[in-house]
């Protein structure tokens, strides 16, 4: 039989995934992971590197949102979903990193106070906002790639704002409604099961799988369509070896450009989201280390968005580089071209 009082001192650890092995930079006290008084080196250096991935990922994302917002050749519908995504990892570096390193997860699943609700929130919500705007994204890049004569009509600035405010929208909701779940968690008998359904099977479902499918199915259909765009151009020439050499790099870039955005997408996002998915309805725990790890590796996303959506451009380079100069406050370069 059990024990008197074992019910209380179990960890909540079956909202999401269960746990094992020790954390670096923390203790057991009591079924809870704590805060060492000495934190051993490993600790000190993974608190550093994971300091300046936030310096990078707030740093980079800063950049594009100046960008932007400054030069009015950018101010295109495309440059406005850009900016959105730009200022959600912004935000992530800011917010969600500086609360993952003080409230690790692995301490919010032994111990969720309010603090650890907080995080929580503001990680599903700005996670949830940087995977919509990819898509917001891949949804513009589809109908400038695949209906380029119907393109400004239907993209104008007006759906842009809409599209934008219907993704905060779900991202604010889908945060606020997981730190509502967990501050009325009461105990694991009455409310076990819906918790784990919401966050391990509808949470990932609406916030990962179903934006993953459409990115994949969309740039999918881009690929073939630009493909197919390039064979007609080759038809259409004198079949001229410069003319061969110039499809066949519009079809390498098309790919690698393709190929970048959906791998770094998919290497970052979709171990953690396996794992908080399948690993709850298994006997399995999963070490502490590895559970971290995935967080961190998920959250890095909004470092690379920088340089996969804007660094790829001269523009957004150019615009870059007059900026870490100082030239734009040196005068007037709202209208410069940037070519």
């Amino acid at each position: 039989p059990a024990e008197p009082g074992r019910m209380e001192q179990e960890p909540n650890v079956n909202r999401t995934v269960a746990v094992s092995d020790i954390h670096p930079c923390y203790e057991i006290n009591n079924y809870a992971y704590v805060l060492t008084h000495t934190p051993s080196v490993i600790c000190v250096l993974l608190n550093i590197f994971l300091g300046l991935l936030a310096v990078v990922t707030t740093c980079g994302n800063l950049l594009i949102v100046f960008s932007i917002t400054y030069f009015k050749q950018l101010h295109t519908p495309t440059n406005c979903l850009i900016l959105s995504l730009a200022v959600t990892d912004l935000l992530v570096g800011v917010l969600v990193f500086p609360f993952t390193m003080t409230f690790s997860l692995s301490s919010c699943l032994y111990h969720e106070d309010l603090f650890c609700q907080i995080r929580g929130s503001f990680d599903v919500s700005l996670s949830t906002s940087s995977i919509l705007n990819l898509c917001c994204i891949a949804v513009d890049r589809y109908y400038a790639v695949c209906h380029p004569l119907t393109y400004r009509t239907k993209i104008n600035g007006r759906v842009v704002v809409v599209m934008i405010l219907v993704n905060w929208s779900i991202s604010v909701l889908t945060g606020i409604g997981i730190m509502t779940a967990g501050l009325h968690h009461e105990n694991c008998e009455k409310s076990c099961s819906m918790n784990v359904l919401l966050s391990s099977t509808l949470g990932p479902t609406f916030s990962f799988y179903l934006p993953a499918i459409v990115m994949v199915s969309i740039y999918l259909k881009i690929f073939l369509v630009a493909q197919k765009q390039a064979r007609s151009i080759q038809n259409t020439t004198c079949q001229s070896l410069k003319s061969r050499a110039t499809v066949s790099k519009m079809e390498r870039k098309a790919t690698k450009t393709l190929a970048t955005v959906m791998g770094v997408f998919l290497m970052c996002w979709t171990p953690f989201f396996l794992c908080i998915t399948f690993v709850p309805f298994t006997k399995n725990s999963v070490p502490v280390s590895v559970i971290e790890t995935l967080n961190w590796v998920s959250l890095v996303n909004s470092m690379f968005n920088p340089f996969i959506y804007a660094f790829f451009y001269s523009w957004f380079r150019l615009a870059i580089r007059m900026i870490i100069s100082g030239k734009v406050f040196r005068g007037d370069f709202t209208n410069s071209r940037l070519s």
